[in-house]
C-alpha cells in the first residue's frame, strides 16, 4: 500500500492517533462546553466517526478531521442547549484551612469563573489552551485555524481584561 492510500483502518495507526490528540481535543471541547461529560461524548463520538470513515481519512488528515467533527458536535449541541460555561466545582471538600481561607478562596474562584465564562469564547480558548494545557500560540493557530497574530492578539485582550476584573492578578 502506498502512503497516497494510506489510512486509518490499521488498528495501530488509528490507536496512534487517538493516544497523540484525545487528551487536547477533549481539553479544547472542554473549554468550549465547560462541560466534561458533553466534551468526553464529542470526543468519543467524533473518534468513533473517524473508526467508521477510516478508509477515507489518511494519517496525515486524521487530527483535523477529528477537530472538525468534535468543533461540530460542539456547535450542534450549543445549539440545541443554548450551553452556559460552568468551571465550577461546588462540592464541598474537607480542609484543614481556616474558614476564611476558604471563603476567600472561594470568591476568588467565583471571580475567575465569573471573568473567563464573560470572555468572548475565542478568547476564553486560546487563554484556556496556552495557559492550563500549555500549548504555543502556533499549535493553538492551527487548532483554532486562525494566523498566530490573531492568537497573540486574543490573549492579550484575554489577559486585559482578566486583569481589570479581577484584583491581584
Amino acid at each position: 500500500m502506498s502512503a497516497k492510500d494510506e489510512n486509518v483502518c490499521k488498528e495501530e495507526i488509528y490507536k496512534s492517533i487517538f493516544v497523540a490528540h484525545s487528551k487536547t481535543i477533549f481539553n479544547y471541547i472542554y473549554y468550549k462546553f465547560g462541560n466534561e461529560e458533553k466534551a468526553y461524548d464529542a470526543v468519543q463520538e467524533a473518534f468513533l466517526k473517524l473508526w467508521e470513515n477510516c478508509a477515507k481519512v489518511s494519517p496525515a488528515k486524521a487530527k483535523s478531521f477529528v477537530y472538525t467533527i468534535a468543533q461540530n458536535l460542539y456547535l450542534n449541541v450549543l445549539k440545541a442547549e443554548k450551553v452556559r460555561l460552568k468551571y465550577a466545582d461546588d462540592t464541598l471538600r474537607v480542609t484543614n484551612e481556616s474558614p476564611e481561607f476558604l471563603l476567600e478562596e472561594k470568591q476568588f474562584q467565583e471571580k475567575l469563573t465569573k471573568a473567563l465564562s464573560d470572555l468572548p469564547e475565542n478568547q476564553r480558548t486560546t487563554f484556556l489552551l496556552n495557559r492550563i494545557d500549555g500549548k504555543k500560540y502556533a499549535e493553538i493557530a492551527e487548532i483554532e485555524n486562525v494566523s498566530i497574530k490573531a492568537i497573540e492578539k486574543r490573549m492579550h485582550l484575554a489577559l486585559k481584561t482578566l486583569r481589570s476584573k479581577i484584583d491581584g492578578i
